[in-house]
């Protein structure tokens, strides 16, 4: 089925020329094998020969022709595979005589020429395939230069084979192919993008074009390369310019003189904290600090809407180029060399709220060489070498520019002229955060090496193999060189007003050593067998074992926390001196414990209950281990104190914070940020299927599955010492302020699907299902993939760049409330979607005897061919997290504090609010919040996209494919997310809209 998501321009086929002596040999059988599939075709008068389904990966090629010896050779299918030439050796001389003396004549039956199986679309994608069908015939019967009035030659043939044996003729095969694609859109086609404020302000004009060719052959040039290699190249260019329409609620002109009286879901009380009581007329004083970040704000341009006064479309654009190379050569009968050279290069500029231009650029290379060695007939070794880089260059708006913060008088962060810009803020009750890039120079590289065997033995095919892969993350940033200010209006009662006299809630930095230069490897050691049980009857069974050393920096300029028990003492322990002050632990380079413990067995079986029906029964078990835990936290750890300056604090009495100066550890405070536990477990999961398939009447096909998940040592992230609002504190002398990272998270998902799936039959295929699903977890990552995530500061402030930004792009992790209590974390993941619907159809005109098959002339010419696509998706909503927003005690992290419930329906609310504002109030002194984790249900979702294509031919060997997509076809809003900070004025309003309405066009030219 073409599934309509796939967004290729190109398309691929392999094909290849059988040859002797240089002369073309036409009539040869040419078999493919891979698996339980077996594909056959014949070669042409040119000795050309095409597979136009195969599936990618590799492929046993198997040629016979009488009076010929048999080849055998490995290939590689993909798209970039290109055309191969098979040369082939006669019989020796004593095997013909042989033949020539056989006087018996023989009977030939037609060759089982059979079609590629279609691909597997069902959920259990790593069950094997279905049992072969039993061989009929004989190979042999299908050789071709028969005698006239064989199966093969008989002039009733479908095979018959041109009686100018070796000629060239008009209109035959090439070995040559290719194609050109343009794939365009415009905002002429597009609808206006949706306005959260309403403001009905002009459609921006904008434009996206991509562009691109493939050419694959054999290189040839006379007397230099008369047998050069397969070669294939392609090259696509992507020139887009996008817009979007972002609102906000941005400080009016009066509040921005210090007047907040009257103002939206401000307190009628504000209060001095010099003197404890009320500001007369709710006027405050504006510090000079407060005054000069209030000129990065635009002032409001719309009106009537309390809740966003501001909203401006925004252009971003964005160029690429991807070049890709392949050369494949056969050298001698029993080797093959070949190898891919990708470069991708681009170019983006994103455009802020605040019309901050910040550019990244990134450089992409890689490449592989791969080598073949047949060491028996049915006994294969593979060697392949990877080697990739990436380099990426993020420049913010103020970079070299203009030093924000020193113009402002604000002092303790980094003053180098790469990190210039404003300080991150970020407001509890609507106000817009101010944020803007951070400067990052990333060049990370990976080596690799697999080696590997394949045998075929009967009926087992035994693949044993191991891969090194020696990895680099070498950064040049800052993960928080400017500093936080978070205001939630624990100072004066208003968070506006904390600001505007210059007091932060909290406040937070991290810079120091901006190089870092991270070191991993990961090794893997693995074997299987596709054992072919029984005729109805497969199990493919294995143990890989994976394990990823945890990372190193070279100069061993990492800082972990040495931890007493109880969390009572911590102190500093340095990747060059890894030895703890207080425990007497001995730690590695890497500050955290290898964990080598990642076999992981895997069964999957293919069963045909009964052999002549169609029931399949698929199942399988296997482990899985993320060994790409470390990234973001070892990133983390190469700055901290005492090697860079990095701290989280919280304003009080014995800690006063002001926007002058509020990076300046207080003495209350620990240095560090973030501890990893020595003992740090890498996470797994084990995950079990079961699948029944079965043919129906009337072309149609049902599938069922169960899916079952149990993940173990996921990332767990707490707060030490923390306490609930309004308590006292139980330890005052104990370390806090500092994030500790375990590995104690678990996880459950289970799944029942229902698929029903109707066969291409008179032009119509389709597809529906349905998916019943439910997920649990109390894993801080897992967690993290929802629509709200706490960051170090804040699950609902602005997102930042840090040194990491360019380089990982995994999901902030969601911090536990109570560090006591991580089991209250436990509830439905932030990505569990109990309904999910998905329904796709095809239909293509002129097929059937009631669509048009027998329509001919040029109403036939017109009408035939066009093919009609559709997927509608639609599903319930994600659940999402409700956010008190009150600093943690002790802490200068906002975000992990739920508020309570008030047993009031959650559902609905005021002011076209969806989520129940009176469902939730702040936390009883002394008491943790009542609401759960995930405990609000997002939004739903929908979608439903079309397109139209068809073919146009032109000749045997040129094609022409027209297409058109429309996503977003009705025009729907869908709601991507609710805002879920308790006492913001957005409060159960959506954060963001999904695309509006988009066209694109598709002109494709193939030969």
């Amino acid at each position: 089925m073409l599934w309509f998501g796939a967004r290729s321009i190109f398309a691929a086929a392999y094909t290849g020329q059988v040859t002797f002596g240089g002369v073309p040999v036409p009539g040869a059988t040419v078999t493919a094998r891979h698996g339980s599939e077996t594909v056959a075709v014949l070669t042409d008068e040119r000795g050309v020969f095409r597979f136009a389904q195969l599936a990618d990966g590799p492929w046993q090629i198997e040629i016979k022709l009488q009076l010929f010896q048999t080849l055998e050779r490995e290939v590689t299918v993909g798209p970039s595979a290109s055309a191969a030439e098979f040369s082939l050796e006669a019989l020796p001389l004593a095997e013909l005589t042989a033949l020539s003396k056989t006087v018996l004549p023989r009977v030939f039956s037609t060759p089982a020429l059979q079609v590629p199986a279609e691909k597997k679309t069902d959920a259990n994608a790593t069950a094997p395939a279905d049992m072969p069908n039993p061989e009929s015939g004989n190979d042999e019967s299908a050789d071709g230069l028969l005698v006239n009035g064989s199966v093969n030659n008989a002039a009733t043939s479908q095979f018959s084979l041109s009686q100018a044996f070796g000629n060239r003729r008009p209109n035959s095969g090439n070995l040559y192919n290719g194609g050109f694609a343009l794939i365009f859109d415009n905002s002429a086609l597009d609808a206006r993008q949706y306005a959260l404020a309403g403001y009905d302000s002009p459609k921006p004009a904008y434009g996206r074009l991509t562009a691109g060719f493939t050419l694959g052959g054999p290189l040839r040039i006379p007397h230099v390369l008369p047998r050069g290699p397969n070669l294939f190249i392609a090259y696509q260019g992507t020139r887009d310019h996008d817009a979007r329409t972002d609102s906000a609620l941005v400080p009016t002109a009066a509040e921005r003189g210090g007047n907040l009286a009257g103002s939206l879901n401000q307190p009628s009380t504000i209060v001095d904290p010099a003197t404890g009581q009320p500001f007369p007329g709710s006027v405050v004083p504006v510090s000079a600090q407060a005054q000069d970040l209030l000129a990065l704000y635009p002032l409001p341009n719309v009106s009537g809407n309390p809740l966003y006064n501001y909203q401006a479309p925004l252009l971003n654009s964005s160029h690429q180029d991807v070049v890709q190379l392949r050369l494949d050569k056969t050298l001698g009968r029993r080797d093959q060399l070949y190898g891919n050279f990708n470069l991708q290069s681009s170019r983006a500029d994103a455009l802020s709220l605040f019309h901050f231009d910040d550019t990244t650029d990134t450089l992409g290379l890689n490449t592989n060489i791969n080598w073949s060695h047949r060491i028996a007939p049915r006994l294969f070794g593979y060697l392949s070498y990877h080697f990739s880089r990436q380099r990426t260059l993020v420049r913010p708006q103020f970079e070299n520019r203009e030093n924000i913060s020193a113009v402002a008088g604000i002092s303790g962060n980094d003053q180098d002229p790469r990190q210039w810009g404003p300080p991150a803020l970020s407001f509890s009750r609507g106000i817009a955060a101010l944020g803007d890039g951070q400067s990052a120079f990333n060049r990370n590289r990976t080596d690799g090496i697999s080696p590997s065997l394949s045998a075929f033995h009967r009926r087992h095919n035994v693949t044993l193999g191991g891969d090194v892969r020696w990895e680099q993350f070498n950064e040049y940033a800052q993960q928080d060189p400017r500093g936080t200010f978070t205001f939630t209006g624990g100072i004066t009662g208003s968070d506006l007003a904390d600001f505007l006299i210059g007091s932060p809630d909290a406040s937070s930095i991290a810079f120091g050593n901006a190089d870092k230069y991270l070191r991993q490897r990961v090794y893997d050691a693995y074997a299987s067998d596709d054992w072919r049980m029984l005729p109805n009857l497969t199990v493919n069974a294995g143990v890989r074992w994976e394990y990823g050393a945890p990372m190193a920096e070279l100069l061993n300029r990492l800082v972990n926390l040495d931890v007493a028990e109880g969390f009572a003492r911590v102190a500093p322990v340095l990747a060059s001196d890894p030895v703890g002050s207080l425990t007497g632990r001995h730690y590695p380079r890497s500050l955290v414990k290898p964990d080598r413990l990642g076999f992981e067995p895997r069964v999957g079986i293919s069963w045909r209950p009964v052999p002549a029906s169609t029931i399949v029964v698929r199942a399988g078990y296997g482990i899985y281990h993320d060994t790409s835990v470390y990234l973001d936290s070892v990133l983390k750890l190469a700055q901290q104190a005492p090697l860079s300056q990095s701290v989280n604090q919280q304003h009080s009495a014995a800690c006063p914070l002001t926007l002058a100066d509020a990076f300046t550890p207080c003495a209350t405070t620990t240095a560090q940020s973030l501890a990893i536990d020595p003992g740090f477990r890498v996470g797994y999961a084990q995950t079990w299927q079961l699948g029944v398939q079965s043919d129906l009447p009337f072309a149609m096909q049902g599938t069922l599955t169960y899916l079952g998940v149990k993940g173990t040592h996921g990332v767990q992230e707490f707060l030490p010492n923390s306490y609930p609002l309004g308590a006292e504190n139980p330890c005052p002398q104990c370390p806090s302020g500092f994030l500790y990272e375990a590995s104690g998270g678990n996880s459950t998902r289970q799944a029942a699907q229902v698929q029903l799936r109707r066969r291409l039959r008179a032009g119509l295929m389709a597809s529906i299902a349905y998916t019943y699903s439910k997920s649990i977890d109390d894993d801080s990552l897992l967690g993290g993939q929802g629509h709200i995530a706490a960051s170090s500061q804040t699950n609902w402030q602005a997102p930042s760049s840090s040194s990491s930004a360019a380089a990982s792009t995994s999901p902030a992790a969601v911090i536990a409330q109570d560090w006591l209590n991580l089991g209250a974390e436990r509830s439905l993941s932030s990505f569990d979607q109990r309904h999910l619907f998905n329904l796709q159809a095809q239909y293509t005109t002129g097929q059937g005897m009631e669509g048009g098959t027998l329509l001919r002339g040029w109403r036939g010419r017109m009408f035939k061919e066009w093919t009609l696509l559709t997927r509608i998706d639609g599903g319930t909503g994600m659940p999402e997290t409700p956010v008190y927003p009150a600093t943690v005690p002790g802490t200068g992290f906002t975000g992990p504090m739920r508020p309570s419930l008030t047993g009031v329906p959650i559902n609905g609310g005021s002011n076209h609010a969806h989520v129940n504002a009176a469902a939730f109030t702040a936390p009883a002194p002394g008491a943790w919040g009542t609401a759960g984790r995930n405990s609000i249900t997002g939004p739903a979702t929908f979608s439903l996209d079309g397109a139209l294509q068809r073919t146009f031919r032109a000749g045997k060997r040129y094609f022409f494919d027209a297409r058109l997509d429309a996503t977003n076809l009705m025009n729907h809003a869908v709601y991507s997310s609710w805002n879920t900070t308790v006492g913001n004025a957005q409060f159960g309003l959506p954060v963001s809209v999904s695309p509006m309405r988009s066209v694109q066009g598709t002109f494709r030219v193939r030969f």
